[in-house]
Parts: structure tokens; C-alpha cells; sequence
């Protein structure tokens, strides 16, 4: 009886601390067709012919919820021209072998045969197509929320209706919008469990708004429960949302006998409280979490926390939601002047926990629904905060790269000098020493820390190959080498050289080369100016290079690359073709080259900029081209390096590869990313030595 009673996301009688999960299969042939109906109505009507067929799912959209996605890639040009009634279901079937799939196929188009459509089923066996359409699927929730008016807070419901009364039931709901006059309100749902989801937005600061929502809820509540003796939660907990109707779905009896449950397993009412289980009629319109105009680079956040799995910092300060609410309630408390003190706290806080932490890696709009980066926000507020001291700084850095990266590469051979003469210990002892002494001002000293880059080879080589390419070696790889006891005594630019030449290509530089800069190191700390300049001057010296375009141009390092492609998204200006290693070698090298594989297992790191360029199924492609076995480690995503913030903020990057370590046995040896600095701490965290993808490629190849 107890296991039975533990269920739901509640939490009511206890938590559930460990799950055996029974699994069903996953079928390699799929086909996905989206059916249109002539109204809600006629594909209500198909669920109770589809629940008898091979069908894996079949997701309901009413024409609002259409309307909301029409745009996006992968959705039909005709779903634009549709009627106002138009509805439709998203249909999955599949099976293990491929003849069987085309007689299910088959069999479901001719289910429909007696109902009206808008078009003839059409199902495609094509990953990329049904993934597309699953995608949009995905997409309908963002969509709503996405276009709310700012301020407003997103409600989301789920409700159970019997399948032989769906249409009906449907039909009734939308009846109900209108009354209530929620007129974006989009209806879709799992439709073969009779499972309704509808979404809609309210103002919480209004006193009206609020009224008008209790209004709705009741009748929602009396329509699920007395019209169809449907359920007020289809799969989702119930909350403080549904807690008030409790008693009235289930009778007062069975509420009973829920009270003396809860109450022998819980006598102190310490589970949850007040969730599921709750006396108060009215507790659903308390304690309402209004959502204030922060920032219109954030307005547009939910709150849900999709973002906060992939967050570097999530374990040590803040994640991106909390990041936002924190930054709602600063911004609330100075707009409307109460608790001074406590928006000096909030404030005076949030510089370490929400800003100095923060990546500003753009993973969280990655899993957004509605497709905020985070790490907008805190580069806009390092902007706001710049002190003229250090903007004079940054332009005079910006103008003199050439001489900032050569004092780099002194001061590195300095280092790695004492580092040879005196020994890790004494070195990390003083380093955390000054560290103590002079906080973030002072990065933190590590056995990774490379000496200074061997020169770049700069010259045009001209030995008459099949193809040309453009280098451009990053200004971080132009100034950092290798650390000591490195797999390879050749720095990453040397080697990225000499692999294109292997591969047959000439290779061309830039002019003026050890001055140019992707812009990232100063856009990433607020100064934007600099930031643009020095983006706008690269890619002038790229089109001349590549004489505008005719040749493919290669950047060593994938946030540099990813800087510049966004940079030229906002200028539109594109004429180049772009590429960072990964993308270079695996579109263009592998088939020019021969490959030893090697017999070690090495793993793996797809830098954030690469993983937002989609280049994880390429790098992994790559890896497995010169290895037996490739290992990609669970649970880490951003390595919290963040350019050079891993020096300052060393405890970010230990946090962000908490789980690096336990994932790699003694048979690991190698690591390859393509990043430099991620790579320092890569190897700092895992205690093997992560290089550039290059490196292993060039290895294995001749």
C-alpha cells in the first residue's frame, strides 16, 4: 500500500530518493506525419480510432497554438493560410523493421479516411523532417511565453478529459477562454490519454487581473469536474494551484481518508505543507508571485529553470534563474524606494554571486524556452558599472595587441622559468599566498600554465598546392604555449600550420596579424566599444585576406570564431566562410589525409562555443576518425574557465568540473578540446593534459 501511495512530484507523504525505471523500446524506424483537421472537433474524433492502431503518439493543436509556430523552420507554408477552426495532430509511428512501418503507415491513413482533412496524410520517414516537426511541437510553450506582455506571469494547467467526450470537452474550453476573454490561450496536449495542456498569461500586480483569474479557475474547475468527471491534474503535481479543489473533485470522504494518511505519516505537517493537502479554499490567489520589468533582455524569463542543468556556476553561487529573480527583485526594491537597506545587500551581493560568477557562456539560452542568455544581462550590467579608468584601459590595450601578447609571452617564459627551477609546490605555495593577499586582482598560479607561444610562422606558403586557406591564429594562441612536461613541444599554431600543409593546402595570414583580435576579451567584461573595434578590424583584414570570401578562413579557437560569426549576425555583413578546427578537419582535412587511429582511449570536451555553433556530432566524429575509443563525460557542459575569469575565480571552474575527475579512469592519458584556456582548466581538473583537437589529428595523420 505505501509504495502505491507515494506518487506524484508532490511530495506529500515523503520524497522518493531512488527509481527503477521500466523502459520500452526504442524503435529505429519512425514516421511522423502532421494531420490537419477541418476543426477541433474532427480530430477529437480520430483519438478513439488512433488508440486501437501502432501509433507511439499523437499531440493535439488547436489552430491558436498552429498560429503560434507557423513561422518556424520545418513547419508547412500552408499552415499560415489556414482557417480559424483548423486543428491538428501530430502523429508518431514505428517499428523494427521498415516494411512493417509502411503497413502501419498505411493502415493509419486509411483510419482517416471518413473524417474531413484540410490536406491528404503525408508521413515522412526523414530524421531531419520529423525532428523538425517534433521540435515545433516543443516550441508551442516557448512561443506563448515568448510573446506575453512583459510583466505578466505564465500560468500553465493540465487536464484530463474521458477520450469518447474529448471534442466536446475541448470545444467547451475554448468557450470558456473566450468568455474570460484569454484570447492567446493555446490548447494541446497528449491526446490518446485525453491529456488537455493550456497556457495563459496574468498580471498579478492588478487586483482586477487577479478576480478575473479566480472567475476562470472556478469554472475550469466545475466544467473538468461536474461537466465530464474528468481530472483537474492530467500529469503534472498538483500544487498550491489545484489544492482548493481537492475536496470538491474527490468528495469529502476520500479527502478524509487523505488527511488521516497524511497525518500518521506526517504528523507535524513538515512534508510539503500546504501542497495537495490544504484547508484553505482560497490559497491559490495568495502569496502571488507577480514578475517586474526588470530588463527587456530578461522580461520575456518564465522562471521555470530548464537553464539551470548546464549553468557552470549552479553549485557554487547562482544559476540563470536565480540570477534573474534576484536581479527582478533589485531592480523592484529601487523602483519603488522600500527597504533601502536590503537593496544595498541584494546589491552589494549579487557583484560576486551574480556577476563575477557568471560565465557569461550562453548555455542556459541553449535549454530557455524562451531563448534568454543570461550572460546578456550581466555584460550589459559590467558595462553600465565600467569606471572611466579602466575604459582608457582597454583602448589602449586594444589598440596595442601586438605588444600586450608579446609582454604575454615574456612574462609566461618568466613563470615557466621558476616553475622548472623551484618546483610545483613552492609555486602553487606563493601563488595561493598572493592570491590571500591580493584576491581576484591576482590569478592564481596552476602547473597547466603554459610557457609563451613559440612565433607564429606567418609567412605565405606558396608551394603551388591544390587549396588555399586562411589562418587566423587566435591572439590567446599566439601568446600561450605549452605547460611543462606537455605531450608536444610545439606550440598549437606551429602545429595547425603544418597539418594544413599536410593536408594539401597553402596557407595565408592576415596582415598585420599580431594585432588582430576576435574582440571577445573586452565585449566579455563590458567593454563593448573595444569590443566592436577590434571585431570590426578583423574581419576587414579577413575579407582582404581571403579576397572576399574566395577562400575558407580558419580560426584556431571556437569562442574567437563564434565572437566574430555573432558579431557579422548583427553587422550582416557575411561573405566569409568561417570555420574553427573541428569543423575545418571534418569537413575538409579527413579525406585529404591518411589516419592511424590511435589504440588509447582519450576523452573529449566540446567548448560552449562549440556546442552553440552545433559542432558536438563533429567533434565527436573527429575524435572517433583518430581513436578507438572516445569517451564524452557526463554532466559537464561549460568548464567555467570563462577566457581568463578561471584565473581570478578559480573556485568557478572547480565547481563547473566537479564531475570531470570521477568519469576518467588511470587508462586516461589525453584530452583534446579547442580552446586554450578551457584546456588549463580541463587539465587543472582532470589531471591529464587536454590539447587542441589539432594536435591529435596531426599525430595520427600523414
Amino acid at each position: 500500500i505505501i509504495p502505491h501511495l507515494m506518487i506524484g512530484s508532490e511530495g506529500t507523504l515523503g520524497f522518493i530518493s531512488e527509481i527503477k525505471l521500466n523502459t520500452v523500446p526504442e524503435y529505429p524506424h519512425k514516421a511522423t506525419a502532421l494531420i490537419l483537421f477541418k476543426n477541433i472537433k474532427t480530430a477529437c474524433e480520430a483519438i478513439p480510432v488512433f488508440q486501437k492502431l501502432p501509433i507511439d503518439a499523437a499531440e493535439i493543436m488547436d489552430r491558436v497554438a498552429l498560429r503560434s509556430v507557423e513561422n518556424k523552420p520545418g513547419m508547412p507554408e500552408h499552415i499560415k493560410s489556414l482557417n480559424e477552426e483548423v486543428a491538428a495532430l501530430l502523429v508518431e509511428t514505428s517499428s523494427e523493421d521498415p516494411d512493417l512501418l509502411k503497413n502501419q503507415i498505411k493502415e493509419i491513413s486509411s483510419s482517416l479516411n471518413q473524417l474531413e482533412k484540410e490536406f491528404p496524410v503525408e508521413f515522412t520517414t526523414d530524421p531531419k523532417e520529423y525532428n523538425k516537426l517534433w521540435d515545433v511541437r516543443k516550441g508551442l510553450f516557448p512561443s506563448v511565453c515568448a510573446a506575453r506582455k512583459s510583466g505578466t506571469t505564465v500560468i500553465i494547467e493540465d487536464v484530463n478529459f474521458p477520450i469518447d467526450r474529448l471534442a466536446e470537452a475541448v470545444l467547451d474550453l475554448q468557450k470558456l477562454f473566450n468568455k474570460h476573454h484569454y484570447h492567446n490561450t493555446i490548447i494541446w496536449g497528449h491526446s490518446l490519454a485525453g491529456n488537455i495542456h493550456f497556457v495563459f498569461a496574468v498580471d498579478f500586480k492588478s487586483e482586477h487581473e487577479v478576480n478575473r483569474y479566480k472567475d476562470f479557475m472556478d469554472d475550469i474547475v466545475r466544467l473538468v469536474v461536474e461537466k465530464y468527471d474528468g481530472s483537474l491534474k492530467a500529469e503534472h503535481g498538483t500544487g498550491r494551484n489545484m489544492a482548493p479543489f481537492v475536496e470538491y473533485e474527490w468528495g469529502a470522504e476520500a479527502y478524509e481518508i487523505m488527511k488521516e494518511i497524511k497525518n500518521i505519516f506526517d504528523p507535524r505537517n513538515i512534508l510539503n505543507p500546504g501542497v495537495l493537502i490544504n484547508d484553505d479554499k482560497q490559497v491559490h490567489l495568495k502569496n502571488l508571485k507577480p514578475t517586474p520589468i526588470a530588463d527587456d533582455l530578461i522580461d520575456k524569463c518564465i522562471e521555470c529553470g530548464f537553464c539551470e542543468v548546464s549553468c557552470p556556476s549552479k553549485n557554487l553561487t547562482l544559476t540563470p534563474r536565480q540570477r534573474i529573480t534576484s536581479w527582478r527583485e533589485i531592480i523592484e526594491l529601487r523602483n519603488n524606494g522600500k527597504d533601502p537597506e536590503r537593496q544595498e545587500t541584494l546589491t552589494n551581493s549579487f557583484d560576486y554571486y551574480g556577476n563575477q560568477t557568471c560565465a557569461t557562456d550562453g548555455l542556459c539560452a541553449l535549454s530557455c524556452p524562451v531563448d534568454i542568455d543570461t550572460g546578456d544581462l550581466i555584460k550589459h550590467l559590467r558595462t553600465e558599472n565600467l569606471k572611466p579608468s579602466t575604459s582608457s584601459v582597454a583602448k589602449v590595450i586594444a589598440n596595442h595587441i601586438s605588444f600586450v601578447t608579446a609582454i604575454g609571452r615574456v612574462g609566461l617564459n618568466v613563470v615557466h622559468f621558476f616553475h622548472l627551477i623551484f618546483g610545483e609546490k613552492f609555486m602553487t605555495s606563493v601563488s595561493r599566498l598572493k592570491k590571500k593577499m591580493f584576491g581576484k586582482n591576482f590569478p592564481l598560479w596552476n602547473k597547466y600554465i603554459p610557457k609563451g607561444a613559440d612565433k607564429v610562422l606567418g609567412d605565405v606558403v606558396t608551394a603551388g598546392n591544390k587549396f588555399k586557406v586562411v589562418y587566423f591564429p587566435s591572439c590567446i594562441s599566439r601568446t600561450m604555449g605549452n605547460p611543462k612536461d606537455s605531450l608536444s613541444d610545439e606550440s598549437q599554431t606551429t602545429v595547425t600550420h603544418n597539418l594544413l600543409v599536410k593536408a594539401g593546402y597553402d596557407v595565408l595570414y592576415p596582415n598585420k596579424l599580431s594585432n588582430l583580435c576576435c574582440g571577445m576579451a573586452f565585449t566579455s567584461k563590458g567593454f563593448n566599444n573595444e569590443g566592436r573595434k577590434k571585431a570590426d578590424e578583423l574581419i576587414s583584414t579577413l575579407k582582404v585576406a581571403s579576397e572576399n570570401g574566395k577562400y575558407p578562413i580558419l580560426f584556431d579557437t571556437s569562442p574567437c570564431l563564434q565572437t566574430i560569426k555573432k558579431h557579422i549576425l548583427f553587422t550582416n555583413s557575411n561573405t566569409l566562410k568561417l570555420y574553427e578546427p573541428v569543423e575545418f578537419i571534418n569537413d575538409f582535412l579527413l579525406q585529404n589525409i591518411n589516419i592511424d587511429k590511435k589504440k588509447d582511449t582519450i576523452t573529449i570536451h566540446v567548448t560552449c562555443s562549440s556546442t552553440k555553433m552545433g559542432l558536438d556530432d563533429k567533434f565527436l566524429n573527429v575524435a572517433k576518425a583518430c581513436a578507438e575509443k572516445v569517451i564524452v563525460p557526463n554532466e559537464v557542459d561549460c568548464c567555467g574557465f570563462a577566457g581568463d575569469r578561471g584565473f581570478s575565480y578559480p573556485e568557478l571552474n572547480e565547481s563547473a568540473l566537479i564531475e570531470l575527475k570521477p568519469q576518467l579512469s588511470d587508462n586516461f592519458k589525453e584530452g583534446y578540446s579547442n580552446s586554450k584556456t578551457c584546456e588549463i582548466g580541463l587539465s587543472l581538473h582532470s589531471g591529464i593534459e587536454y590539447r587542441s583537437i589539432v594536435y591529435l589529428v596531426d599525430e595520427c595523420s600523414n
